[in-house]
């Protein structure tokens, strides 16, 4: 077994290959870029090593740097991860010729996986069912658009090159498919630095479901049961499960054994994930295989009690695999949820900013270890950031994995939901209540799944527009009050300045603002306690307590338990029934930026603009394509609001904007 290693990523994935290997008491070394010198990675590992600037490309992507780095600290192999050069096969040979162990697949299986046109002709040798499509090497438009007829609309064109949803565009019809091409070839290039694509007929009601597999250097290779990653947005996952809802024993086998032929077709070592289509009729069909371990590997270690990355350092150190097929089996259901600072409402895009509170719900940190009953923990968080940390434009906007395991799919999904309901995030907008409406989403919950789910769901998984009530309101004017009790959290009546008298009655009046209305809650002091008075109604508020964040106490009848956190003059509260935001204070400031104007496009987030469609004195219609940016590694069209004329472009190809930037001056007609 190694004695040190060196992990070449970052956040929650270094992290959790820095747990494993404690736990074996192999030493860790951490690579930082200057974004992440005092990141929860960098504090997990035994050593740690500065890489470069804030941008992968400087840092955690250079690969001459990190292997400097491994050899001056006497790291005897490299994990790279997942994402950055996990499946960069360059780097896995150069580890090789360094005389370093690259703890993943062999860099020729790397080669003939990334190329997804060589990837389908060496699946079709080996008898893996393939979709209808081209992967071939002439990449004319000609070509392309003759093909597409071929195979006929909806199609899906795919950067040959890449994954994790990058380059990758539906084409519903003819008209759409030199926009989409080119749009996808920029994205392409940009992401893997090769703009060549493959098209494939676009399947009914498609579900994504994976196979993980492992082999070792001996030929033995198996497979580790199935994944259902098929809820996403963006092309990208958000919920993943195993096993798969309602896949029966004889098509998990055939999967199982296709998956299987698909490694050992490339001589595979390691861990692997090969992912299928499959269609409204069952069947299947290969679409990649990624060549590292997935995001999404802790629902199948919840559900085989197995500890992956231990099976990868085993294997990399030339064990044989720890068991055979035969001995693999299921135990009970797990469901994977990414917790994102992003903002549904707008698309998804990504969210930066500081964690100014981030409380999780109780779970084991990165373990896979049984509890005494030989069941996994029943909520597992994988994070690589705490409070404090930033969210930054540099890097993927995950906050956290939350893993949840029932005995079945049902209290898997009762688990979730009860999770979600306890992870609190201030500062940048998050997904958290988006992923708690869709775990009760009916589509959802009767596995009713396929790719599109979030999108025919849309009307369901909109964020509701709540009225305000009392309760509410009593909760934030009790968090108010709590703030006008001075020292310790449990203060000597004397040090209590809340307005009560000897005698008599005292009132206080506090103002709440939400969307631009106010709301009034007087507060009644008398020798009996505080009455709250709010839209015509009454409350008693009783007990009142405040331990940190949290505020305890009686409202009426019920009992009141929540986390309150002002934040300049905005009070969230965390309730049962989830999140609310008020104002707070003396006078708001009526100056901000109407971000509707429509003469000055705003850029939704911090990124580089990447092509101009447009020039300055040019009239467009409304929806027009004016200006294309990347950030957070995916591409985001700038559209005109209306009829109108560009009157200006502050920006050139290849300027970074900031968040909030005016990157069109546009004057509507």
């Amino acid at each position: 077994m190694f004695d040190k290693i060196l992990i070449a990523n970052r956040g929650e994935i270094a992290c959790r290959v820095a747990a494993t290997a404690r736990r074996l008491g192999i030493r860790t070394v951490a690579v930082y870029s200057d974004a992440d010198a005092n990141a929860r990675h960098v504090h997990a590992c035994d050593e740690a090593i500065r890489v470069g600037p804030a941008s992968a490309r400087e840092s955690y992507l250079r690969g001459d740097v990190i292997l400097d780095a491994a050899r001056r600290s006497g790291a005897r192999g490299i994990h790279p991860g997942y994402g950055f050069l996990s499946e960069n096969e360059g780097f896995a040979q150069a580890c090789a010729d360094a005389g370093l162990v690259f703890i993943g697949p062999p860099p020729a299986a790397i080669r003939a996986m990334g190329l997804k046109a060589e990837s389908k002709r060496l699946m079709a040798q080996a008898g893996v069912p393939l979709i209808p499509g081209y992967h071939g090497a002439d990449q004319s438009d000609a070509l392309l658009a003759q093909e597409a007829e071929r195979i006929g609309y909806p199609l899906l064109i795919k950067a040959s090159a890449g994954g994790g949803g990058k380059g990758m565009r539906i084409v519903r019809q003819h008209a759409e498919f030199e926009s989409n091409l080119t749009s996808c070839r920029r994205e392409a290039a940009a992401s893997f630095g090769n703009d060549a694509v493959l098209i494939e007929r676009y399947a009914s009601k498609p579900r994504h479901i994976e196979i993980q597999v492992f082999a070792d250097t001996q030929g033995n290779t198996v497979y580790l049961f199935e994944r259902d990653c098929s809820v996403q947005r963006r092309h990208q996952k958000v919920i993943e499960e195993a096993p798969a809802p309602g896949l029966d024993e004889t098509r998990r086998r055939a999967m199982g054994e296709a998956a299987v032929a698909a490694a050992r077709a490339v001589n595979y070592v390691g861990a692997g994930t090969v992912e299928f289509i499959v269609d409204a009729s069952g069947d299947f069909y290969f679409m990649e295989m990624n060549t590292r371990l997935q995001v999404e590997h802790p629902v199948t270690e919840m559900i085989t009690g197995l500890d992956l990355v231990e099976w990868q350092l085993r294997v990399a150190c030339g064990e044989p695999l720890p068991l055979r097929q035969d001995q693999l089996s299921i135990r009970g259901h797990a469901i994977e949820a990414r917790v994102y600072a992003e903002n549904p409402d707008r698309g998804f895009l990504p969210s930066t900013g500081t964690l100014k509170h981030l409380l999780t719900p109780d779970a084991a940190r990165f373990s896979v270890a049984p509890d005494s009953r030989g069941n996994p923990a029943a909520v597992r968080i994988d994070s690589g950031v705490e409070q404090g940390d930033a969210i930054t434009p540099f890097y993927d906007p995950m906050i956290a994995k939350l893993i949840v395991w029932g005995e079945n799919r049902p209290e898997a999904l009762q688990r979730m939901r009860d999770a979600l309901s306890r992870f609190e995030v201030v500062g940048p907008t998050t997904n958290i209540a988006f992923l708690g409406r869709l775990m009760r989403c009916d589509s959802f919950v009767d596995a009713d799944l396929d790719t599109a789910l979030i999108e025919r769901e849309r009307d369901a998984l909109a964020a509701p527009k709540l009225s305000v009530r009392i309760e509410q309101l009593a909760a934030a004017a009790a968090a108010v009050l709590c703030d006008q009790m001075v020292g310790a959290d449990t203060p000597e009546p004397w040090s209590i300045t809340d307005g009560f008298r000897v005698s008599g009655r005292a009132r206080h009046r506090l103002e709440f603002t939400q969307n631009g209305e106010t709301f009034c809650v007087d507060v009644d002091y008398d020798r009996h306690g505080l009455t709250l008075h709010a839209l015509g109604e009454s409350t008693c508020l009783a007990g009142l307590r405040r331990q940190g964040y949290r505020i305890t106490g009686l409202l009426g009848t019920a009992r009141l338990n929540a986390s309150a956190i002002m934040d300049r003059d905005t009070l969230h509260l965390f309730l049962p029934e989830g999140r609310f935001s008020f104002g707070y204070s003396v006078a708001q400031d009526a100056a901000e930026t109407d971000s509707s104007d429509a003469h000055s496009l705003a850029a939704p987030m911090p990124g580089k603009v990447i092509a101009l469609m447009v020039q300055a004195g040019a009239r467009v219609r409304k929806g027009q394509p004016l200006l294309v940016m990347e950030a957070m590694k995916m591409e985001h069209t700038i559209t005109a609001p209306a009829d109108g004329t560009v009157e200006k472009l502050p920006f050139g190809v290849g300027d970074l904007v900031g968040e909030g930037a005016a990157l069109v001056g546009f004057a509507a007609h």
